[in-house]
């Protein structure tokens, strides 16, 4: 790779342990950390992050559940907000009843009258990960890690469509084609097949 000079499209670790002894709001970390074995659909953690669009910066919300791996619900938008998170969940597919717990970190995007409203709806638990540690929502912040070396990195967006259209295009690929070292190599779609059989 370096005699042809190819550069992986992967990125070292940067994160690290922040001295924050308990989480500073009323909302307990539900999930603590227990990222494995849980059921499909019972658990969806979601995180959000940024895409250059054009000359300006656009937001990618995801929901993730646990069981499978897969991306449940999904939304790009202009602003980082509660409406973007509230747009992934009306693309979820499935029966927002069967989610039991919601956990994010703390941002106020996550925490609002809206998203409020629509967890109490669904009678959906919420759980916060600790101010400032990214270790409590690892796997959003992994999966969000692989959106940003398969998909942003390689692409260019100019508008807003584009980047919704495209990113539906990749959500497809994750939950169908690619395979996950967690799930013994399968696909999400793949595994849940699996585990119904």
């Amino acid at each position: 790779m370096k005699k042809r000079g190819l550069v992986s499209a992967y990125t070292r670790k940067k994160y690290r342990v922040h001295s924050c002894k308990s989480n500073e709001a009323a909302t307990p970390n539900l999930l603590s950390r227990n990222f494995n074995g849980q059921l499909p659909g019972a658990c969806v953690v979601s995180d959000l992050t940024y895409v250059r669009v054009g000359a300006k910066w656009a937001y990618i919300c995801i929901l993730l559940e646990l069981g499978a791996r897969e991306i449940i619900g999904y939304s790009a938008g202009a602003y980082k907000n509660a409406e973007l998170v509230y747009k992934a969940f009306s693309t979820v597919k499935g029966n927002l009843f069967e989610i039991r717990m919601f956990h994010t970190d703390r941002g106020s995007e996550f925490d609002n009258a809206l998203i409020d409203g629509l967890l109490e709806s669904f009678r959906i638990n919420r759980s916060l990960s600790m101010k400032g540690c990214p270790y409590d929502n690892a796997v959003a912040e992994s999966t969000f890690k692989m959106i940003k070396a398969e998909f942003v990195s390689c692409r260019r967006f100019d508008t807003l469509d584009q980047l919704q259209l495209e990113l539906a295009d990749y959500v497809h690929w994750f939950n169908n084609i690619r395979l996950h070292g967690t799930l013994g190599y399968l696909s999400p779609v793949e595994f849940k097949r699996s585990r119904t059989l």
